[in-house]
């Protein structure tokens, strides 16, 4: 759970800016409870907290840590790691832990609970630690290697932050928007940078036409070897009845069906052989395969899965996996049983485009963790005197807070408007009136 695909989790770096707004968006109560970064999503309930009262706020953490955002809090390298970054990737960890820790009916953040043998509080702060140390040294890397930011990524950011103020309610409600996911407008700005040089640096390190480009072979040994997938569609003829499963005693399902009559069974062997006799007599078998399929499968998951499962070893029923991981692409099994009845299987290549972009994603993590460790992170003191739990707090105080003058802002202006649409059609309703004596 701990481990966070630092590389991938920049590109999501402003996701609690932008879901935080959809919740305060006014009579939108779906998206209220759904998209909330810190509110709603988490398990830590900001109910239980005092909203706090912004006035006088200008620095979102200095309210809720103590420290001013530019403080410095560690080095990576000759890169300084100041105190909004680091703040910022807590909130995303700890948000992240809350909701996980809320689908086991969990209300309370577990900061003790032991995590790769540290607290989870600790664990919480070494993460945002490392992701905020590459976050500070991405910059200096891609000039290094001759990426530069997009030049229109700048525009692209105040764009941004303008389309996020008109949904928030101003530029003032865009502040405390931005503050109740631990951001600013100028950490908001940095991450739209430093995301853009991150996928400039990856392109120059792993883009088409480098020497770090994966082959067509090192992308097959990924999928196949690391991550254990195959690509298969099969006819499928069922042997039990999948709308009557089997219950214990106590009403449970067995994960075992009703098995249908013997007669229709030894009827579906039969229709199986000689569809398996006509895909070995035919010329072009893949697409008599697909036809018979159609004609045939009684495969629920066919309509969904029209160009056969890419899925992975332990997925399906064992019968299945080990017949198809015996094909060779191109190649159709013999008749197999299983559970579920009579298959036939065609072996299918996969779609190594697919999985290229996951093996450049898993290299450029790797490269991260090397320069990590390469220009090495030292902290001070000031980092020491963090406090996860008291943070986070606070930090949900501040989220109340500043949702609740959003939404205070919103419903003001939803008053408004709805008062002058009333006074217009008052106005136009009198002048017919008036033109009609």
């Amino acid at each position: 759970m701990m481990n966070l695909k630092r590389l991938g989790a920049l590109s999501l770096s402003v996701v609690l800016a932008l879901s935080a707004l959809s919740g305060c968006k006014s009579g939108n109560d779906e998206g209220q409870s759904s998209s909330s970064s810190q509110t709603d999503a988490s398990s830590s309930s900001v109910t239980q907290v005092e909203p706090m009262d912004l006035t006088g706020v200008t620095d979102p953490y200095l309210a809720a840590a103590g420290l001013a955002g530019d403080t410095v809090v560690a080095t990576a390298g000759g890169a300084e790691i100041t105190a909004d970054s680091l703040l910022y990737w807590l909130t995303y960890g700890i948000d992240g832990s809350a909701q996980y820790y809320s689908m086991f009916g969990m209300g309370e953040m577990p900061w003790d609970t032991e995590v790769d043998g540290k607290t989870l509080e600790d664990a919480l702060m070494d993460s945002a630690l490392q992701t905020a140390a590459l976050y500070a040294l991405l910059p200096g890397l891609a000039e290094q290697e001759g990426a530069a930011a997009s030049p229109d990524v700048d525009q692209r950011a105040e764009e941004a932050l303008a389309s996020m103020a008109k949904d928030s309610g101003g530029e003032e409600m865009l502040d405390h928007a931005l503050w109740g996911s631990a951001l600013t407008r100028d950490l908001f700005k940095q991450m739209m940078r430093v995301n853009d040089m991150n996928g400039q640096l990856q392109d120059k390190l792993y883009g088409e036409g480098t020497a770090g480009y994966p082959s067509d072979a090192q992308v097959l040994s990924y999928a196949q070897d690391e991550k254990g997938v195959y690509r298969a569609k099969h006819i499928l003829l069922k042997t039990v009845d999948t709308d009557k499963p089997i219950t214990d005693e106590d009403g449970n399902p067995t994960g075992e069906y009703e098995a249908l009559d013997d007669a229709v069974v030894a009827e579906k062997k039969a229709l199986a052989e000689d569809l398996l006799s006509q895909l070995q007599a035919a010329e072009d078998k893949e697409a008599l395969f697909d036809q018979l399929m159609n004609e045939n499968s009684e495969d629920t998951g066919l309509a969904a899965n029209p160009d056969g499962y890419t899925t992975s070893k332990g997925a399906m029923v064992p019968e299945f996996e080990q017949a198809a991981l015996a094909l060779k692409e191109g190649e159709i099994s013999d008749v197999v049983e299983s559970d579920y009845g009579y298959h036939i299987i065609l072996r299918l290549p996969l779609d190594l485009d697919q999985f290229r972009s996951q093996l450049i994603g898993d290299k450029m993590e790797q490269q991260s963790n090397q320069w990590l460790d390469e220009y090495g992170v030292k902290t001070n003191e000031v980092y020491d005197q963090i406090d996860p739990e008291a943070f986070w707090e606070k930090a949900q105080s501040l989220t109340l807070g500043a949702k609740n003058e959003i939404q205070a802002v919103l419903d003001a202006k939803n008053a408004e408007d709805s008062s002058s649409s009333a006074s217009s059609a008052s106005t136009s309703a009198a002048g017919s009136v008036s033109s009609g004596s």
